[in-house]
């Protein structure tokens, strides 16, 4: 199957299909499908080739989740996503400013620098996952990234434009000039068009697909990582790398109507949240006869009402099992639901998060979510690749920055999700968008499994997101219906376009019934299927 922008594919096949956030990424993954791979072959390829065609969203100093489904067996959680380093250094010692990115729609503040680096898991990962999950080699998974880095990807245009918002942080540092300015207008980053090649990331994967991953955790580069912490105001050591885990959770779970919907269990804070806003919704009459204005409101009430369960239950001083336990508890939920037609109750933030779904023939559904923030502006010495900014990032940091708990996971609003039919039917999907990940994926479930759009149309149907008491409004609900919105909601804005705000949700599907698979990208954030 030929891969295309955007657009959902329904096809009778014998490999798979994929949805993810940039063409080259979905080629890469299907790719090895075609060549005998499963799900987790592919979705490993398409997280390599990520880092160069997505290069603000995906890194190798970065981190993230997979959701994993294995044909005929228990479904479990991969957590590789970032580490506080086992020590906090004083704050006069750290290399810790802030920037302002510029969307557009939106002027944001990020902190980069050294001291904001925490402990990267993508690359232990991507080993973990292809030793327990994965059939072809490694080689064979890299080999696309690697072609991609050395003969260079032209920029698609909505890369170029996330590329030009943050470009403070990616023209901060020489070496990131010299990699991410443009050829022809060199005050500027690359324009849409122009060739980003990374030799230097191609040599690395070509090192690591022959070394393993101790070359990152313990060899060459990690003495890199530790020294360009030491050096440059960070607080990440070599202990701090050679100690980093990957962890193994059992997913969330929760009925919702005819189906199992599995999410990502804390001390992540989204697959809860979603589960929360599923569960306020679970009882309420939205149907394909709903009239349009009934069902947004009812979105809305549910968002505003898991903020405030958010504050209430403690999640928002971070994720362990005892404050979702009592988030998900039927009483706590109960008062909630209770007031679902009742009172409704401003950051926002674009966030830096891609996400691939694959399924394959055999039943495998693999849901990764992957993020580097948006970059620390710091490019790691001969390899390409930019470390993370984990600990400047605010959403992650609830008890304020330099508060962070030594050697711990950091928490996240990734939300890798997979919808189980009791036919044997699954879903795959997630979306990028930092505190819109779980509004986009709720809205998306609401309108494919309630009102019965096909995939497609659920993800590309227009979207609300509310957040302390501001309500975003994309454009396309209809001009009667925005007027309703903003008569109801004083606070409010109304987007004039289908916008990269409002998450990026790429979902695919297999029915081992029909034997047809479905994927659908979303054209927000550069849907690409395959």
């Amino acid at each position: 199957m030929s891969s295309t922008r955007s657009g959902e594919k329904r096809q009778q096949t014998p490999a798979g299909a994929v949805a993810a956030g940039d063409r080259h990424t979905a080629e890469a993954a299907a790719a090895v499908l075609a060549d005998g791979g499963n799900a987790f072959d592919a979705v490993l390829a398409g997280l390599f080739a990520a880092c160069i065609a997505e290069p603000v969203l995906c890194s190798l100093g970065g981190g993230g989740f997979l959701l994993a489904q294995p044909a005929g067996g228990d479904a479990v959680l991969h957590d590789f996503f970032c580490q506080t380093p086992g020590r906090c250094l004083p704050v006069d010692e750290l290399e810790f400013l802030p920037i302002h990115a510029d969307f557009g729609t939106a002027r944001q503040e990020f902190h980069i620098g050294m001291g904001a680096v925490a402990v990267p898991g993508l690359v232990a990962g991507a080993f973990a996952i292809h030793e327990e999950l994965c059939r072809l080699p490694m080689a064979r998974l890299m080999a696309p990234a690697i072609a991609l880095a050395r003969r260079g990807v032209a920029m698609a245009p909505l890369q170029s434009f996330i590329l030009d918002a943050v470009a403070p942080i990616f023209q901060w540092s020489a070496e990131s000039r010299a990699i991410f300015n443009s050829r022809h207008e060199p005050e500027k980053t690359l324009r849409p068009g122009e060739v980003l090649a990374l030799p230097a990331l191609a040599e690395l994967f070509d090192a690591l697909a022959r070394e393993g991953a101790g070359l990152f955790y313990r060899g060459e580069v990690a003495q890199a990582i530790a020294r360009a912490n030491r050096e440059g105001g960070g607080a990440v050591g070599l202990d701090d790398l050679a100690g980093y885990q990957v962890l193994r959770r059992a997913p969330l779970r929760r009925r919702f109507g005819d189906v199992e919907i599995l999410g990502n269990p804390p001390p992540s804070s989204g697959g809860p949240l979603l589960a929360f806003s599923l569960g306020l919704l679970q009882d309420q009459s939205i149907h394909p006869g709903t009239e349009h204005l009934a069902q947004l409101v009812q979105l809305a009430q549910a968002m505003a009402l898991t903020d405030q369960a958010r504050q209430a239950s403690g999640l928002n001083q971070g994720s362990d099992g005892a404050r979702v336990e009592a988030l998900l508890s039927e009483p706590f939920m109960a008062e909630y639901r209770a007031q679902i037609h009742g009172k409704l109750g401003r950051a926002s933030k674009i966030g830096g998060t891609t996400h691939i779904s694959v399924v394959d023939r055999m039943g495998n559904a693999a849901a990764m979510s992957v993020s580097n923030g948006e970059g620390s502006g710091h490019i790691l010495p001969h390899t390409g690749l930019m470390l993370n900014n984990m600990l400047g990032e605010e959403d992650l940091n609830p008890s304020g920055f330099f508060q962070w708990r030594p050697n711990s996971r950091i928490t996240s609003m990734m939300s890798p999700t997979l919808v189980r039919w009791d036919n044997g039917a699954v879903l795959a999907l997630g979306s990028g968008g930092s505190n819109r990940i779980r509004s986009a994926i709720l809205q998306v479930l609401v309108n494919h499994l309630c009102l019965g759009l096909s995939l497609q149309e659920a993800i590309d149907a227009p979207r609300i997101h509310l957040q302390q008491d501001l309500l975003q409004i994309e454009h396309g609900h209809g001009d009667a219906t925005e007027r309703h919105l903003a008569a109801a909601f004083a606070a409010h804005q109304i987007w004039p376009d289908r916008n990269f705000f409002f998450g990026g949700v790429h979902g695919a599907a297999f029915d081992p019934n029909a034997s047809t698979f479905t994927a659908a990208g979303d054209p927000r954030r550069g849907g690409s299927v395959a």
